[in-house]
C-alpha cells in the first residue's frame, strides 16, 4: 500500500482534513462515505466493510486529536507517537505524468489503521517541520469548525475557505456598523 504525502505540497494534506471532516461530521460514517473520501483524494483501492469503517472511524479519532494542536512541541511528541506505533519505509514515486513525490510504502501485512496513520503522521510531520508550526487548523467563521491545511505564506490562515472567510467580514462589518 502506498500513498502521495505531498511533501511541500498539502495535496495529501487535504485528504486528513477531509477524513477527519467527514468522521468529525458524522461519526458513524458508513464505509460508502469513507471509501468516496479515499476515491476523492486518490487513496488506495480499499473495498471498505462496515468493520473497515469502524476502525478508519477510529484511527481518525487520533488525527482529529493532532488537527486541534496548535503547540508544534505537543504536535510533535502526537506524531511522533504515532510514527513510533505505525512505522512506514518512505520513497520516492513517479506516477505516470506527475513529478516525482514521496509516498508510505506499510509493510505487506499492514492493516487499514497502520496504512492511514503511518501516511498521515509522516505526512503532519514533514508538514509541521517545514512550516516550522502547527499550519493546519480550525475555521474562525461562526458556525463552522472545519479542519483546514493552512497553505498560506504570509499571515495564518483563519478560515476553511473564501466563502468562510467572507461570511465572518460581513458579520464583522456590520457588527461595526451598528455599534458605530
Amino acid at each position: 500500500m502506498t500513498d502521495d504525502l505531498g511533501g511541500g505540497n498539502p495535496r495529501g494534506l487535504h485528504f486528513i482534513t477531509d477524513l477527519a471532516n467527514t468522521v468529525r461530521d458524522d461519526p458513524e460514517a458508513e464505509a460508502a462515505d469513507l471509501q468516496a473520501v479515499l476515491a476523492r483524494h486518490g487513496g488506495p483501492p480499499f473495498r471498505l466493510t462496515d468493520a473497515d469503517a469502524c476502525e478508519l472511524r477510529a484511527a481518525t479519532s487520533h488525527l482529529i486529536r493532532i488537527l486541534t494542536m496548535h503547540d508544534e512541541d505537543e504536535a510533535a511528541e502526537a506524531i511522533n507517537t504515532l510514527l513510533d506505533r505505525y512505522p512506514a519505509r518512505p520513497r520516492l514515486v513517479r506516477l505516470p505524468g506527475r513529478p516525482w513525490s514521496l509516498h508510505t510504502q506499510a509493510p505487506p501485512t499492514a492493516d487499514l489503521t497502520h496504512w492511514l496513520l503511518s501516511t498521515a503522521a509522516l505526512a503532519l510531520g514533514l508538514w509541521l517541520s517545514e512550516r516550522g508550526s502547527c499550519a493546519w487548523g480550525q475555521c474562525g467563521a461562526a458556525g463552522c469548525d472545519r479542519f483546514f491545511i493552512d497553505a498560506g505564506r504570509r499571515t495564518p490562515q483563519r478560515f476553511c475557505t473564501p466563502r468562510c472567510a467572507t461570511r465572518a467580514r460581513v458579520a464583522a462589518h456590520r457588527a461595526h456598523r451598528t455599534l458605530g
